[in-house]
């Protein structure tokens, strides 16, 4: 199937957890595409193979913790001070460990809503000043059906998507009036390093839920979000758009 095409004309885009699953393909069709892409990732070696593999000059990285607001500010004031950042990705994310909520290590359960929840915020409140001073924006936070319908077994991973999902709301109203729009997508089972972290029997019944029998390719779901961050997207905001195949819950 032939690739939809984008243009960004150079807009800058910040693409968080960009060396790694969703984030990497979406770096590489944002590059394709026109823009200048910071590739945000908590893993140096991850890091080292991506721009490797990439070999871009419009390309670069960062090192960064995303559920530590000091670290991210401190980047985002480095990077605004020679360029705006006109695309966010709030991909970054882990599952945590599959456990039943009374028995979930309780520092994983934070670990868990720090990375997808807090982390989330951390990025926007960063950078939303600069999108606002420039009248220009797109968010797109990549959240989860386990956000919407809640995982047995995976109470942090829900509750991180379910809040990432009210922040894009919340925050797309705030900006409603501006050239910023908001969105939230909601990805089922796709094939990335994400099943790795679940059992199989997990991944099995995941597999199970989707009338279309099949996982969700990493390249639909970039096409997604290649429109939503894209200067055509001129009137959607703090919406959610899933892209399940038609599962049912977990």
């Amino acid at each position: 199937m032939e690739k939809i095409k984008f243009d960004f004309n150079s807009r800058t885009a910040i693409v968080t957890g960009g060396a790694q699953g969703f984030g990497f393909d979406i770096t590489k069709r944002f590059l394709k595409s026109g823009a200048n892409v910071i590739m945000w990732d908590n893993d140096p070696k991850a890091i080292d193979l991506a721009i490797k593999e990439i070999d871009s000059p419009n390309l670069s990285s960062h090192v960064v913790d995303v559920s530590n607001y000091e670290e991210v500010d401190k980047i985002v004031k480095e990077i605004t001070e020679n360029s705006n950042i006109d695309i966010l990705i709030n991909n970054a994310g882990i599952t945590g460990p599959t456990a039943t909520l009374w028995e979930y290590d309780i520092e994983m359960w934070k670990k868990v809503v720090e990375i997808n929840l807090m982390g989330t915020f951390n990025c926007c409140r960063s950078i939303v000043p600069n999108m606002i001073k420039n009248n220009y924006g797109r968010i797109v936070n990549v959240a989860s059906v386990a956000g919407k319908d809640g995982n047995a077994n995976a109470s942090a991973y829900s509750v991180g998507k379910a809040g990432a999902i009210g922040l894009t709301k919340s925050l797309g109203k705030e900006l409603a009036d501006k050239n910023i729009a908001v969105n939230a997508v909601t990805p089922a089972g796709a094939k990335t390093r994400i099943l790795d972290q679940m059992t199989k029997e997990h991944v099995q019944r995941m597999l199970s839920k989707v009338p279309r029998g099949r996982f969700l390719e990493v390249e639909e779901f970039t096409s997604l979000i290649c429109w939503l961050s894209s200067e055509e997207n001129t009137f959607s905001t703090a919406a959610v758009f899933d892209i399940s195949g038609g599962r049912s819950t977990y």
